[in-house]
């Protein structure tokens, strides 16, 4: 019975220090979200840009349809927005949760790819923003024009280019994570560089494959995703190649 008590007790002590973090995690988000949505107007004239740029300065409009979908586009993109600014604290707290439980060499083995994932995630979003999404929407507004005597114009509604711009951003995004899941697996040793290596033309059509599902039914924005895809696969071959190396190294040196 005392040793049910014992083990009861750490459990506790998890729980109620995971509850505090939570509840850390959550205030950061609504913090974050009153400052976005302060701010929501700005936030979102800054992502409706790629679709200025395709337009070209003073043309083009955006339409909303309902009352209230102006109001509800900001809250979305205050919530957006409030995510990526509370990412840091996120984060900070659940390292501060797992890394107790782990020892110092899995701890060092761990952090990289904390720091690895904001970093890439950024860099797939800005290609997204800077190049993607003004190259596809340059594309779309292209079937503007007289149509058999009539005139097509595009007329874009708030909330359904808010959608499009976060879908774009979150697929880039998740997908430039590729190598920081593909280091982890090799980590656990469920995969090996070798095996990654033979499965290139694979992994080549899956690429493919995640950029049809993930983008627009663009044959461009889908080509623009698939061809990094592919280049961060390559670029974690190396990646775990040099830490094969360290490790080996590492090894050495402790025998």
């Amino acid at each position: 019975m005392s040793d049910i008590d014992t083990a009861r007790a750490p459990l506790m002590d998890h729980l109620v220090e995971l509850r505090g973090r939570l509840i850390r995690s959550v205030i950061a988000l609504f913090v974050a979200f009153g400052v976005c949505f302060y701010f929501a107007e700005h936030i979102f004239s800054f992502l409706v840009q790629p679709l200025v740029r395709a337009f070209g300065t003073g043309e083009g409009k955006l339409i909303y349809t309902k009352l209230y979908e102006a109001f509800f586009v900001e809250v979305r993109v205050a919530f957006f927005a409030a995510f990526f600014v509370a990412f840091p604290i996120i984060a900070n707290q659940i390292w501060a949760f797992v890394a107790p439980g782990l020892y110092k060499k899995e701890r060092g083995a761990f952090l990289p790819f904390l720091i690895a994932t904001p970093v890439l995630f950024t860099l797939g979003g800005a290609l997204a923003y800077y190049i993607v999404m003004p190259t596809a929407f340059t594309f779309f507004l292209g079937y503007q024009g007289d149509i058999g005597g009539i005139e097509q114009e595009a007329l874009p509604a708030v909330g359904e280019y808010l959608s499009l711009v976060m879908h774009f951003i979150l697929a880039f995004g998740i997908a430039f994570l590729l190598p920081v899941l593909l280091m982890l697996l090799e980590r656990a040793g469920l995969v090996t560089r070798q095996q990654l290596a033979n499965g290139r033309r694979y992994a080549i059509l899956v690429a493919f494959v995640i950029a049809a599902v993930a983008t627009p039914p663009d044959v461009l924005s889908q080509f623009m995703l698939a061809v990094p895809l592919i280049l961060l696969y390559e670029l974690s071959l190396v990646a775990i190649w040099f830490t094969e190396r360290r490790r080996a190294r590492q090894s050495n040196a402790e025998a």
